[in-house]
Formats: C-alpha cells, structure tokens, sequence
C-alpha cells in the first residue's frame, strides 16, 4: 500500500452558485425590489463583521455564462458555522429569487508535499493564514473541482510517496511564477463532496487564469493525473457594484 499524504485542515468552504429569477425581479414593484436589496445588503454587512472579527471570510461574485448568476464563497470556522451562514442566506427575502445552481463543500487543505517536516502548524503563522484565509479582492474569480486519476497505470494512488513529491513540487513551481498576479485557495473535499479538491483561484487579470491552467496543463502531474469538473469564471461583485448589476 502506498504511503497517504497527511493533511493540514483550516476553515471550511461553501462555494454556492445561484440562478437569479431575473424575469420575476424584473416584474417586481420597485419599492419591493428595493427592499430585496437592502436584504441583501444586510447579508453582505453581516459577512463583513464575521471577516474583520476573523471568524471567517466571504467573496461575492457575479458569474459570467449560464451555468450560473452567482457565487457565495463562505469559509467558516467549522461545518456548522457553514450550515448556519447557508441557513441565514435560505431564509432571506432576497433566497426567493436566488435558485440553487451548483454548490461545492470542502475544507481549506495544505498537505505534506510541500510543508517543511517537522514544522508545528499552530507557530507557525504563514501556515496559519494559509488555512485561515481572508479571501483576496481581486476583480475575477476561476473556481473548479478536480480529481487525480486512477486508471491503469496512470494511478495517482497507487504511486511512490517520493515520486508524487517530487512531481508536485516541479507543479507548484509553476504557480510560484505567476506570484504576485494570481491566489490559489486549495481546499479538500475527499469525503466531503463529488470531486476529491477544489481549486479556487483569484486574479485581477482573467487572462492569467488561461495562462496558468495552459501551462498546468503540460506538468506531469496534469497531463498525465489531472481530471477537471466544470469551469466557473466571474467578476467582483462589490457594494457599490450590487445596484447596477440588480437594474436599480
């Protein structure tokens, strides 16, 4: 049996993707759309609190394409603070125009690959901001689930605990080049959801989110491991940004 890689866990995340009935809103009185939006308003307030008292982190952004409207990324202390942000939102006034689309559960992941051996994660504080992180501000989000294949004898799972080393440190050296420009947020979702990683990446350039998959893609650890889900692609959605992207 091959060595398991260990795991470091941090916050959990929702990434919650919603259809808005944009032909009910748009039939709405104007007086009601506008109390909808205060709602909503005081939703996103709420979230704020949580993210300057660090108790969790949201990002809120509209998603281009129509496989959805939008995405909540929530990242909580544990799985009930993540119910109970879900539940808030679900009983909201502004829920009844917001339809399910897709959603991902997982937890925020580092793993042994490429940590230093013998580090203590609870002293360390970089380790600690990577598995407790505030969500970037950047203009564009890229969000999509992945798996490591297993198949024949391209089995991610049944290789030498040294050779996947080795072939994910050659793969991270690729995102450290596009330092500065792009954040990766890996969570884990063994377990958790359908796919076995989710990989959340923020940028305020779109374009490099294209350049760096691209290049990925030519790594062993892709070309030969990598199976991809769906692609989700969208831009910021501020305060200032909400009435214009509602029509108010």
């Amino acid at each position: 049996m091959s060595e398991a890689v260990q795991t470091l866990e941090g916050w959990f995340a929702l990434h919650d993707f919603r259809h808005i009935d944009w032909p009910r809103w748009t039939h709405l009185p104007a007086d009601e759309r506008r109390h909808m939006r205060d709602a909503f308003l005081d939703l996103v307030a709420r979230w704020d609190e949580i993210e300057a008292t660090k108790q969790g982190s949201t990002a809120l952004y509209t998603v281009v394409g129509q496989k959805a409207d939008l995405v909540m990324v929530h990242l909580r202390p544990t799985l009930q603070d993540l119910e109970a942000t879900e539940l808030v939102f679900e009983r909201s006034e502004f829920a009844t125009l917001a339809r399910p689309a897709y959603s991902y559960v997982s937890v925020v992941e580092l793993s042994n690959y490429t940590t230093k051996p013998g580090t203590d994660p609870s002293d360390d504080p970089v380790i600690q901001r990577r598995l407790k992180p505030i969500l970037p501000k950047t203009e564009h989000i890229c969000f999509y689930p992945m798996n490591k294949r297993r198949q024949g004898e391209d089995n991610w799972y049944m290789l030498d605990m040294e050779d996947r080393r080795t072939m994910m440190r050659s793969h991270g050296e690729i995102g450290r080049r596009y330092g500065g420009k792009v954040t990766q947020i890996i969570t884990g979702s063994v377990g958790l959801d359908d796919w076995e990683w989710g990989v959340t990446l923020f940028a305020d350039d779109p374009i490099v989110f294209k350049k760096l998959i691209y290049e990925m893609r030519f790594d062993e650890v892709s070309a030969r491991f990598g199976e991809f889900g769906q692609f989700f692609v969208g831009n910021r959605l501020t305060r200032e940004r909400i009435d214009s992207w509602l029509g108010l």
